[in-house]
Formats: C-alpha cells, structure tokens, sequence
C-alpha cells in the first residue's frame, strides 16, 4: 500500500506537476480573459434596464424577440450581402495575385509577398480614413477628374454600398492572398505536367485539377473575411455614412447611443453563433483550425 502511494507521488510530480505549471497560467488567463467575458455578455443578453437605461439584472428574453424585428432582418439581410460579395470579390483578385506569387521564382516573389504584409504595419482605421480623404468632394480622385475636364463638378463617391465594399475588400484582401498562397505553394508541379501529358488544356487542368486541390485555401480565407465583414462596423461608418449597416454597427449603437447594452449583448451572441457555424461548416468541409489561426 504505501508502495502504491509512492508511486502515485511520484507519478504526479514527474508527470502531472509540469503540466499543470506549464498550461495552468495560460488556462487561467484565457478563463478570466475569453471565458469570463463571454458568459458575462451571455449574461447580459437575458438582462433588462429600468427608465434610466441602467442594466437590472432581471431575466427576459424580450432582446431575442427584438432580434427578428423587420429593420433588424433587413440589416442581417445586409450585412450577408456586404460580406458575400467581398468575399467573392477578394477570391477574384487575391487567386491570380497568390498564384503569380507562389508561381515567381525570382527575387521579385519576396517583394510581392511584403506587398501583402506591409499594410497591416498601418492601423486599418488610418488607411480607411484615406480612403474617405481620396474618395471625398475635395479629395484625390474628383481633383484629377476635374482637372482633366472627365467632370464638371465633384462626383459623390461616398456614404454608398459600394464604397462600404471597397473598404472592406481592401482591409481584408490580405486574409484571402495567405491562405491561398500557402495552399498554391504546395500543389505538386508534377499533377499539372500529368495533366498536361494527358492533353488537358490549361482550363480544363485549372478547373479539374488546381481549384479542388486549393479549394481548402479558398474557403479558410473566405472565413476570414465573411465574418469579419460582418463586424467591421466603423469601415460602414467612415465609407458608408449610416447607409450599409452592418450587425458590428448594430452592436456599437446599442452599447453607445443607444446605451442599451442587455440588447446589445444579445446582438453579440447572434454574430458569435453565426461565426461558431460557419467555423464548424468549415470543419466539417475537411479543414483544421490551424489554418484560421486558431
């Protein structure tokens, strides 16, 4: 018996002891920095507030039944359609660019690759910022414009879907070239010579061959980008004016003006749900967490 209760000491301080003071700090502050928080906005969200828009701590679910209200189906309805079409759109500009960096052999694939990394050295609000000064009445693009006589007058350019969609695509393209690159750079040159060989031209090759082998890369970006789309509330702010919500502006007003927070905790649990099914889509699909950074 005490032989066993040795060996059991023994056992716990060789094997269970370092464990535990390896991954007991980072367990503790994920517990009081990501667990913690969430249950106290899942908390929240069955919260109401009194005449004076202070948080009481009585439970309701009239937040959820405000969720499927007709102006807020619209903005969900939205804030889809943003997110879809920039993604689309970045996988049309970032395939060809991550292939003609995976594919570069020369000197030039390190400058293309810092081309990707190097806006993310600048805050994404300053560069969105520049965005608004270059597409303003007074900016950039309606001073060359006049300046060749293409225009009579300043042209509105902003505060519209379509500039909304320009700032997301250009914040987020970067998420859409990585993933695809690193999914590019490991195709075997030997599939496309086979199928050269067996007379497949390029199309057919690219379509039969290229695309379901990098289909993993496609659809990891196309996570990275759909969901922050759907958050990215002060790029609709800036580009968009108020006039392409998103379910990130809807949140952002109920915890600022609109100082309903029990609402806007239950907005953020929608947009959580959303991004756990479309992670879990992602898994189901064949791809790893490792690729989404997780």
């Amino acid at each position: 018996m005490e032989k066993t209760k040795k060996h059991s000491r023994h056992s716990f301080r060789s094997n269970t002891l370092p464990a535990v003071v390896m991954t007991g700090p980072m367990t503790l502050l994920l517990l009081l920095l990501v667990a913690a928080p969430l249950i106290y906005v899942g908390v929240m969200s069955f919260c109401s507030i009194d005449e004076y828009y202070n948080v009481v701590f009585r439970f309701t679910t009239a937040n959820y039944a405000r969720l499927v209200s007709l102006d807020y189906l619209k903005i969900y309805g939205q804030s889809l359609l943003i997110a879809f079409v920039t993604t689309v759109i970045c996988i049309l500009i970032g395939y060809p660019f991550s292939w003609l960096i995976a594919r570069t052999k020369s000197k030039y694939k390190k400058i293309l690759y810092m081309l990707v990394i190097v806006p993310f050295w600048t805050n994404s609000l300053i560069r969105v910022y520049g965005w608004r000064t270059f597409l303003g009445t007074n900016g950039w693009l309606n001073t060359a414009l006049q300046f060749l006589h293409l225009t009579d007058g300043p042209l509105d350019f902003l505060y519209n879907r379509g500039t909304t969609i320009l700032g997301m695509v250009y914040c987020l393209l970067p998420f859409m070239i990585l993933p695809l690159y690193t999914s590019i750079e490991k195709l075997d040159q030997s599939l496309l010579e086979a199928s050269a060989d067996l007379g497949a031209k390029r199309a057919k090759t690219f379509l039969e061959v290229v695309l379901p082998l990098t289909s993993g890369g496609i659809f990891s970006g196309s996570i990275m980008i759909f969901i922050p789309c759907l958050g990215y509330f002060f790029i609709s702010d800036i580009l968009g004016g108020g006039n392409s919500d998103v379910i990130g502006n809807l949140i952002e007003r109920q915890f600022q003006s609109g100082n309903n927070w029990p609402l806007g905790a239950a907005l953020s649990i929608v947009l959580i749900v959303i991004t756990l099914i479309l992670v879990k889509l992602y898994q189901r699909m064949g791809g790893s967490m490792e690729s989404l950074g997780v």
